[in-house]
């Protein structure tokens, strides 16, 4: 039996407990002693982490072996045509090679937290959203991606990992659930999101 943080990590929040820069780490939102990041998100990008005191089960999330799909909205400059969208869908060559193909899809505007500070954008500008799925963790890999196909990355939510959803979590807001299943099996229902007052 294993005890689970789902975390929405706040836009720049460093994926960790310290810092030496004075930057906002998760110490700020969530307090419990002995965790730790099963996996990272950058600074710049928001969305779902999990953290646990488990460290095999640290190893079974973040392990690109066992290869739990990570699933983005992103939000990007312009509106990509078919071509650019299939090109993601095959994989792009970046500099560290080639990506396994994504699942993608189209997104209309979701309804999400308005970000603080908001994604600069100049009047007349055009935006849209995507939903990427893949299945490796490189170094800001979805935003090279995005920027591969002409299309910079604005804003970036990770909305799920394997089976684990961010919904119902606003910016700095985590739930726990404990698990008492393998990790291939669906984790059990969460109980009531928390914020640390």
């Amino acid at each position: 039996m294993s005890t689970l943080y789902l975390l929405h990590k706040p836009y720049r929040m460093l994926s960790q407990f310290s810092d030496d820069q004075g930057r906002a780490t998760l110490k700020e939102v969530i307090d419990k002693p002995g965790i730790y990041a099963a996996g990272r998100l950058d600074y710049e990008s928001e969305g779902l982490l999990l953290l646990t005191d488990d460290g095999q089960l640290i190893h079974r999330i973040s392990d690109p072996k066992h290869k739990q799909p990570k699933t983005y909205w992103v939000q990007i400059e312009g509106e990509p045509n078919d071509t650019a969208i299939n090109a993601l869908r095959k994989g792009v060559m970046l500099k560290d090679g080639m990506t396994r193909p994504a699942q993608v899809r189209r997104l209309t505007a979701p309804a999400v937290t308005p970000r603080e500070p908001p994604i600069r954008q100049r009047a007349g500008d055009r935006v849209s959203w995507l939903e990427i799925t893949i299945n490796e963790g490189r170094n800001r890999q979805v935003r090279r991606m995005t920027a591969h196909i002409d299309h910079p990355t604005l804003r970036l939510i990770r909305v799920a990992i394997g089976a684990w959803r961010l919904e119902g979590l606003a910016p700095g807001q985590w739930r726990c659930e404990t698990l008492h299943a393998p990790l291939k099996r669906r984790p059990s229902s969460p109980r009531a999101a928390r914020r640390r007052s």
